[in-house]
């Protein structure tokens, strides 16, 4: 026969009033009396909801007490309390009493019925006991005490205190969270606790694991993992992504919000609770990171995927630190931590990938010398790596550069922010190098031109697009205005050499005075050298390109300004004395004829798909072949 263990309270039976005094009849009487008034007290009410026996109505016997009879519920609880009491007391005054072991039939009874009532309230009122309700709650109503009043359950039954501006739910939500914790504190205070729990542990367990399984989180080895077309497992990360930010702040925070709540009399309790239902489940999540990280087909287009499965851990660490603070739950925090680690091992060797297939991209230079497909790769790429500045710089840390510049350490230190200590710091760098590599490698293409002035453009079109993707992005604050500036004064450099070097022979086929006075045969000679040295120079930059709209105008009206201003000078004072001579063999054009000309510029007629090579895809394979590092020459 079971004996419950029973904690010292205050008295609420009339046994607790009577004095100690030493053994005698009389005593001895007395407290079978007092113990039978007890049990027959009792027994009326427990009895009357007897699961098993014909003293209770078949109607009690299905009914929902604690829903449907709320003040029989208090006096069960109360019953309840009081046999224990006195259960407690016969046991010090007379061990051997009989009247023992009716009271520990009758309290078996009311186990039952409490068992009944427990497993009825779970099942029947997940839906008030869903998880977003629960994790909202904690903002309304502190967890209760662990030790409390006998009394504790008449407050918590009958003088629930809700918000008034509660919604329907979270009323009904209070009530049952009260229901529960006075079945518990009942059920754990007659020595029944392991019962209550194995309750309630069924319930709850089923609910987070059909809660996971909803929200597509499924329970996978490394074998599967390994086995699966990306395509699957991205869906599948996906699916994890979406899910893991609810498991853990609402899901796995309510589970223990309630938890907390009803087991509050018992901190060992607590714990050993929330840890069977939740620890395994919570593994399972966190587990999915690193076998992601482990894939043995991860290419250079799905780090971004890894630091999307890194970013929710990192922002979640606080929140599952908290939730899971109990020791039972270090295997759960180091599950989570293996997968940050195996996540950011992932991460660095992809970024190592990424700079060696700049480093050996080996396509040729773009036709008409646009921006090249390289360009427009790797930028596009570090556009993004620059959305994920804080888990990059959580990865990289103290990451040295991998390939020895001869370049002054200056050149790509200069990004850092004033605070050395600030965590951009070493992904400034980091980037600031990468965007190097790829302008030297830039260089490099830039010398397959034959024409000179044609690899100036090259390289102002391209360090133009990596400029106005810095601009346009978050790169923009982690580079820093000093960087920008650089690179923009290097863009005028180029158009500047590119005009000089590709116009030269059109701005030296007129005289430096154009108002100077001159013979017409020399006036006929300076035309015929402007015209012949303009048309050559139209004709081979008839194909060139200049991308960006404004980057062109900009050109477009300094060459107006360095060509037709001067011309038209030369025009209006020469045309005149050359057209009896046939002026329209010798001048061929007006300065209006020049700037529509010049106009027509840097369209790429006919360049639209050449050059292009398969970085216009965002595969980084491509191209790769075995080389020295970058040069640097300009």
């Amino acid at each position: 026969m079971r004996t419950g263990h029973f904690s010292p309270s205050r008295p609420s039976s009339p046994l607790h009033s009577s004095t100690t005094s030493n053994d005698s009849p009389s005593r001895h009487t007395f407290s079978q009396t007092l113990m039978e008034d007890t049990i027959n007290e009792a027994g009326a009410i427990i009895k009357k909801w007897d699961l098993d026996t014909s003293s209770s109505t078949s109607y009690n016997r299905v009914a929902n007490l604690f829903r449907d009879y709320r003040e029989e519920a208090l006096k069960f609880l109360d019953a309840v309390t009081n046999l224990q009491h006195g259960m407690h007391f016969v046991i010090k005054e007379c061990s051997s009493s009989e009247l023992l072991v009716q009271a520990q039939n009758l309290m078996q009874t009311a186990m039952k019925r409490l068992q009944k009532e427990m497993y009825t309230i779970l099942s029947g009122n997940r839906y008030f006991l869903d998880s977003e309700t629960l994790s909202t709650r904690s903002s309304r109503q502190s967890t209760r005490s662990s030790v409390s009043d006998e009394d504790e359950h008449d407050d918590e039954i009958t003088n629930t205190e809700v918000s008034p501006r509660a919604s329907e739910v979270e009323i009904v939500s209070e009530l049952v969270m009260a229901n529960l914790k006075a079945i518990a504190d009942c059920m754990i205070g007659a020595g029944y606790g392991k019962e209550c729990v194995k309750i309630y542990n069924l319930n709850r367990k089923s609910v987070i694991d059909e809660t996971l399984y909803y929200l597509g989180v499924e329970k996978l080895t490394s074998s599967q993992i390994q086995k699966m077309d990306w395509e699957v497992l991205e869906k599948k990360t996906k699916n994890w992504l979406g899910a893991v930010k609810i498991a853990v702040s609402t899901l796995f925070h309510g589970e223990k919000i309630l938890c907390d709540h009803v087991f509050s009399a018992s901190d060992a309790i607590r714990e050993t609770c929330f840890s069977e239902i939740a620890r395994e489940s919570a593994i399972t999540l966190f587990a999915f990171p690193e076998m992601v990280a482990k894939y043995k087909k991860l290419s250079l287009e799905k780090m971004f995927t890894v630091l999307d499965l890194y970013n929710s851990i990192s922002e979640l660490w606080d929140e599952i630190e908290l939730i899971f603070s109990f020791s039972s739950f270090e295997i759960v925090k180091s599950q989570a931590m293996a997968s940050l680690v195996k996540l950011g091992e992932a991460t660095r060797l992809m970024l190592s990938e990424f700079e060696s297939a700049i480093q050996k991209d080996t396509s040729k230079a773009k036709a008409g010398g646009g921006v090249h497909p390289l360009t427009r790769y790797v930028m596009n790429y570090l556009v993004f790596l620059g959305d994920y500045s804080g888990a990059f710089a959580e990865i990289i840390g103290d990451l040295p550069l991998s390939v020895q510049s001869p370049l002054p350490e200056s050149y790509f230190m200069s990004p850092i922010p004033d605070e050395d200590d600030s965590p951009s710091s070493s992904v400034s760098v980091k980037l600031a190098w990468l965007v190097l590599i790829l302008l030297c490698k830039l260089d490099g293409k830039a010398q397959l031109y034959k024409d000179v002035s044609l690899s100036y453009l090259f390289l102002a079109n391209n360090l133009n697009y990596v400029v106005s993707k810095v601009k346009k992005s978050n790169l923009k604050f982690l580079l820093g205005s000093d960087w920008l500036s650089k690179h923009e004064m290097k863009i005028r450099q180029y158009i500047s050499n590119y005009e000089r070097m590709g116009w030269n022979k059109v701005l030296t086929s007129l005289p430096e005075n154009s108002t100077a006075e001159m013979s017409s045969p020399e006036a006929r000679e300076w035309f015929f050298k402007f015209n012949s040295g303009f048309e050559e120079a139209y004709r081979v930059q008839s194909s060139w390109v200049i991308p960006d709209p404004k980057l062109r105008d900009e050109v477009k009206i300094s060459l107006s300004r360095k060509i037709v201003s001067g011309y038209r000078i030369f025009y209006e004072k020469y045309r005149e004395s050359l057209r009896s001579g046939g002026v329209k063999s010798v001048v061929r054009f007006a300065p209006d004829d020049l700037q529509n000309y010049l106009s027509d510029l840097f369209y790429g007629t006919g360049q639209s798909e050449q050059g292009t090579t398969a970085y216009g895809s965002v595969s980084p394979s491509v191209s790769i072949s075995t080389e020295s590092s970058p040069s640097h020459g300009r």
